[in-house]
């Protein structure tokens, strides 16, 4: 089982779209996969047609719980209508766990400790993360093997993949763990000056961490949001799908994905 969290400090850069677009193509390729929503806003939840307002039980349940078994996290996980394709839902109370439990013990560990219990009942696992650093934030990079950055191609987003990498740092440090990570350029428009100039920046400053393609502009991405279904469930000949494609196909070869030993 690997696990991918999809994370950036700054919204409206495509976490979501990312999470649920490769998770989509992972069914294609015949693997059982899990989405968890880490966001207290529940974009990926809605997408599915939950309503993170009302859905019990949900991730909330899990930092309730403290300790949790197979059984109980499997009671949480939903079925989505494709089929392979499940869900972890967040409700929005998640965004009182910070204020509740952000100094208890253990609180940095709760999804990893129930993760643990599905290696036999999922290939791969996508975790799409809120955009603040916080107990959310720790549990989704803790549980990772690989981290993906979405940034849209523009130099606000700059200041966001900043902050990110800083986060990233401050969780090494805490939790002992090296995260292997990815940052992807999103919404590229080759038409714009902003995006080639922001592509170009990425490319210049970060290298060794920057995927070699980029995520284009897709008004497809839209459309299949508004069906509930990943674009590869919707239009998977679209240069927005082949695109994610391509970025599946490379981070499932990566050979950096291992486990970690991790502390409390």
């Amino acid at each position: 089982m690997k696990i991918w969290s999809v994370a950036n400090q700054k919204g409206g850069v495509g976490k979501t779209t990312t999470a649920v677009s490769l998770a989509g193509l992972s069914v294609l390729h015949g693997s059982r996969t899990l989405l968890i929503d880490m966001d207290p806003h529940g974009s990926l939840t809605s997408y599915f047609g939950f309503d993170p307002e009302s859905i019990q039980p949900s991730l909330y349940d899990i930092f309730q719980a403290g300790k949790t078994d197979l059984a109980f996290t499997q009671s949480i996980i939903r079925h989505t209508k494709l089929q392979n394709l499940d869900i972890l839902p967040a409700s929005t109370a998640i965004a009182t766990l910070d204020k509740q439990l952000g100094a208890k013990s253990g609180m940095g560990l709760a999804v990893v400790n129930a993760v643990k219990h599905l290696s036999d009942h999922y290939d791969h696992i996508f975790i799409d993360c809120p955009p603040m650093l916080g107990v959310l934030m720790v549990n989704a990079l803790a549980a990772c093997d690989h981290l993906i950055i979405p940034v849209q191609t523009e130099f606000l987003a700059m200041k966001g993949l900043e902050r990110m990498l800083n986060t990233l740092q401050m969780v090494e440090r805490a939790k002992s763990i090296n995260i292997a990570y990815t940052i992807v350029p999103t919404m590229y428009d080759k038409r714009t000056r902003a995006s080639v100039e922001s592509l170009q920046f990425l490319r210049d400053t970060y290298p060794d961490r920057l995927w070699h393609s980029m995520i284009p502009i897709d008004t497809r991405f839209r459309e299949s949001s508004r069906e509930g279904k990943p674009i590869s469930h919707y239009r998977v000949s679209t240069r927005g799908a082949r695109a994610y494609s391509a970025l599946l196909d490379d981070i499932l070869v990566d050979k950096s994905l291992t486990k970690r030993a991790v502390r409390a």
